[in-house]
């Protein structure tokens, strides 16, 4: 049997796991071992891996219930055959794309935070990606809130925050509400309300919960004073000391604790191919 090596990144988050072969089934013993250093070490960066669809969903479903991925613009799912899998892509074929979020930057956000129970985990598998750029950020959120200063500790004890529902992560109106495309006040735009200081269900650890930054809007706060708060939350988590940055190889394979951290992904050239496969684990909680 194959020992599992966990070897943290040295870094505010992250760990590199060696000794397994994802495409053969996995040990109880190993996949215990791999969720243990999940929880640990909020990102975990499993490389040099040669995945099929079907090995990529059989180890994302030792984290739990997997997401459906998303009906596209062309009125099916990416993969039909196997309907768990959203494609992360810029390539297109005939003139139409094949998968989702181009090559713009995508800035810094927590996975479907405009949702009640947002996905718990997301594993993300490279099959092509660009000689520069296109690269993947982490925050760890627990270290975010820990070393917050007292009096922004107190600003947001109770407090709810709204996660914007009309963009994605890449800036981009989603179908349906660009009726908001322009709209200036964040409180008129629609989302879901979360505690801007959550406990992860299974670590009981306390981290800071912001979602993504545009639209936001802190519950019961007017604008100027919502945007304030925000702006020193945001300057506050983004912080080189609570980062890891995760340079891509083809055969990588990266999973992340979606209730603790936040991720962003630099630009690229549009020349370039960047082909990537993601499955989410359903979320059994709202963040609270």
């Amino acid at each position: 049997m194959n020992t599992v090596i966990v070897t943290p990144s040295g870094a505010a988050l992250g760990a590199d796991i060696t000794g397994v072969d994802l495409s053969r089934p996995l040990t109880d013993e190993q996949v215990a071992t791999i969720v243990d250093a999940w929880h640990q070490n909020l990102v975990l960066r499993i490389r040099n891996q040669s995945l099929s669809d079907a090995d990529l969903i059989r180890f994302s479903k030792h984290f739990g219930d997997l997401d459906l991925a998303p009906i596209s613009s062309s009125g099916k799912r990416e993969i039909p055959e196997h309907p768990e899998i959203v494609v992360i892509s810029n390539v297109k074929e005939g003139g139409h794309p094949i998968g989702s979020l181009g090559n713009a930057e995508a800035e810094w956000h927590t996975d479907m935070s405009y949702v009640e129970m947002p996905p718990k985990m997301s594993c993300l598998y490279s099959l092509e990606v660009p000689e520069e750029g296109g690269n993947t950020s982490f925050l760890n959120m627990y270290s975010a809130y820990e070393a917050l200063p007292d009096h922004l500790k107190q600003a947001i004890t109770g407090k709810r925050c709204k996660h914007d529902i009309s963009r994605n992560s890449a800036g981009e109106v989603r179908k349906g509400f660009e009726a908001y495309a322009n709209e200036p006040d964040p409180r008129k735009i629609p989302g879901t309300y979360h505690p801007l200081m959550c406990s992860h269900p299974k670590t009981g650890r306390k981290c800071l919960y912001l979602g993504r930054r545009g639209n936001a809007h802190i519950e019961d706060l007017g604008v100027e004073e919502s945007e304030a708060l925000l702006d020193q939350l945001w300057a506050h988590a983004i912080k080189p000391d609570f980062r890891w940055d995760h340079v891509w190889r083809v055969g990588d394979l990266i999973l992340w604790d979606n209730r603790c951290t936040m991720h962003r992904r630099d630009a690229f050239d549009d020349c370039s191919r960047r082909i990537m496969h993601r499955t989410q684990v359903k979320g059994e909680t709202r963040p609270a």
